[in-house]
């Protein structure tokens, strides 16, 4: 029987990091390697790509994705190389190809190009998975200058909608597209307006494509997190609130990337979700009134 996973849970030290913000560098280390989760050979020989995939979310995705028999390619901006060189370390652990692929989502000419060197090097593109956020903190709407609410939306919408149309033409039936929203897409919140809108845009934009991608046998789906250790959170929050960070969920803590890892895999297998489609799956460490 797997032994319970023992988890970090606040007051966490305090820390702060600039934009991109670089997993290695976080105290403690964002947990990934989800030892207590066996595979079952539900991706097996499937190829993803994963935006975002060096750190946080992603890289728990990538080396998940990796165990259940999936080559993995990751997007990722330059600056988090160092994170990036690590994830591709224990895709490769898992007897599976790593393809990294640095660049800027913003950019349309580079998605196209990420889906273009996914599928010449590893043969295929089976999962897309939106995954790559900005995220920054303000006070109030006073504070939150236009370049802000730009940079904002497009890496977390624009970049979703650019890496979706490159993808499409190059999918089989039974692909799969996963994008990751946010409670706060779900309940808004005050210190993130531009994040929180371009979270409840992912939502509906999952809704939508799934609506138009239906009858091409493509499903697509949203995973919407609750508070994770993650850089994105250390980057975008003060010290003082990265150490409580998490503390107001029901279980009293963040969750950490392993946790939110196997979501990805159920949306990703057709053995699991084939009847699945337009959904998104808040995971919210057992808050129950979002939506």
């Amino acid at each position: 029987m797997a032994r319970e996973r023992k988890h970090p849970r606040p007051p966490l030290p305090k820390q702060s990091q600039r934009h991109p913000g670089i997993e290695a560098a976080m105290t403690p280390r964002p947990q990934y390697r989800a030892p207590v989760y066996h595979p079952a050979g539900k991706l097996e020989d499937k190829v993803a790509l994963i935006t975002g995939g060096d750190s946080g979310i992603g890289r728990a995705v990538a080396v998940m994705f990796a165990r259940e028999g999936a080559d993995v390619a990751i997007v990722y901006l330059a600056a988090e190389q160092r994170d990036a060189d690590e994830t591709r370390t224990n895709i490769e652990r898992e007897g599976r190809r790593a393809l990294l692929i640095p660049g800027d989502v913003t950019r349309p000419a580079f998605c196209r190009e990420a889906v273009q060197r996914t599928v010449r090097e590893l043969g295929r593109l089976d999962i897309l998975v939106n995954n790559a956020a900005y995220q920054r903190n303000v006070d109030s709407i006073e504070d939150l200058s236009e370049e802000q609410w730009d940079r904002t939306f497009r890496t977390n919408i624009y970049g979703y909608f650019h890496m979706a149309k490159a993808s499409i033409p190059r999918m089989q039936r039974g692909s799969t597209i996963i994008n990751t929203g946010s409670i706060t897409g779900l309940e808004g919140s005050k210190d993130l307006l531009d994040y929180s809108a371009t979270k409840g845009a992912i939502h509906a934009f999952t809704k939508s494509l799934a609506q138009s991608l239906v009858d091409r046998g493509i499903r697509v789906n949203c995973v919407a997190p609750g508070p994770v250790w993650t850089p994105l959170n250390v980057v975008a929050q003060g010290k003082e609130d990265v150490s409580k960070f998490g503390e107001d969920t029901p279980m009293g803590r963040p969750a950490q990337p392993e946790e939110m890892a196997p979501a990805y895999v159920f949306f990703a297998s057709n053995a699991d979700s084939s009847f699945v489609s337009g959904e998104v799956l808040a995971l919210l460490g057992g808050e129950t009134t979002a939506g």
